[in-house]
């Protein structure tokens, strides 16, 4: 499947069985990824769902998108397809149902409510009660992925900063809970990043302190501060994102 992600794709990333819970291994990519992308634990190996699947040897594939695009079909079976254009009127497209999928996978009741089962298998994902509800879902799940792929245009508005010049080398990685400061050496940090988002995790990685600890002994890049301070400002608002979802997510009688 993955060679699906050559062409313009989303690919969902899920783990089928945990190792340590709880379940918190979803996320998303829109290219190639390794076995490792949401976790390096034993048993909790990668499976990449692609949106799309791209018809195999298709001439000119790699310089005609538009012939290509129109050569791919949505990896949903028909039969789902059609439960979903009963519940909610007409067809949704194959990305506003992606969307709703992934919307659910980050709703703090359905984690909970589902715990030991997503210990085990592949997660299964309950179907909305109405229209309603899946748009409202659906559009929650566009903004989480987008905050998730760094795309969204609130990112480059953040207030969190960093406000020291130095070296920029990463030497000891460091939270400071009441001055919302993560500290890479003994002068220089980045603030206005909370508890909160510091112990926020996908999957079996702690995403803030794991990608400092792994450029450790480095100099941080322009380009890599920034992203740093991007991705601190999308988990921020994706803990306020998973609030939302869970209102809406408790409409839906399972």
């Amino acid at each position: 499947f993955m060679k699906n992600l050559l062409e313009e794709n989303l690919g969902l990333a899920l783990v089928r069985t945990l190792s340590k819970g709880p379940f918190m291994h979803a996320f998303v990519s829109e290219c190639l990824a390794n076995r490792e992308l949401v976790s390096a634990r034993t048993k909790e190996r990668t499976y990449i769902m692609p949106l799309h699947i791209y018809q195999e040897n298709f001439p000119g594939k790699l310089f005609d998108y538009e012939k290509c695009k129109r050569n791919r079909t949505s990896n949903f079976t028909p039969k789902f397809l059609r439960t979903m254009k009963e519940l909610c009127g007409s067809e949704p497209t194959p990305e506003e149902i992606f969307y709703y999928i992934y919307a659910v996978l980050y709703c703090p009741t359905y984690r909970k409510r589902y715990e030991e089962f997503l210990k085990i298998d592949f997660p299964s994902v309950p179907l909305p009660s109405n229209v309603e509800v899946f748009r409202e879902l659906s559009n929650l799940g566009k903004e989480l992925i987008d905050l998730h792929l760094l795309k969204a245009r609130v990112l480059n508005e953040t207030e969190i900063g960093y406000p020291k010049g130095g070296s920029n080398t990463v030497e000891k990685v460091s939270c400071d809970e009441g001055s919302q400061r993560v500290f890479i050496n003994k002068e220089q940090y980045f603030e206005g990043i909370s508890i909160e988002v510091w112990n926020y995790r996908i999957g079996a990685y702690q995403v803030m302190e794991k990608y400092l600890k792994d450029r450790k002994a480095r100099k941080l890049s322009l380009d890599e501060i920034n992203h740093y301070m991007k991705v601190a400002e999308a988990i921020r608002l994706t803990i306020e994102l998973q609030g939302k979802i869970d209102e809406v997510y408790r409409k839906i009688k399972v």
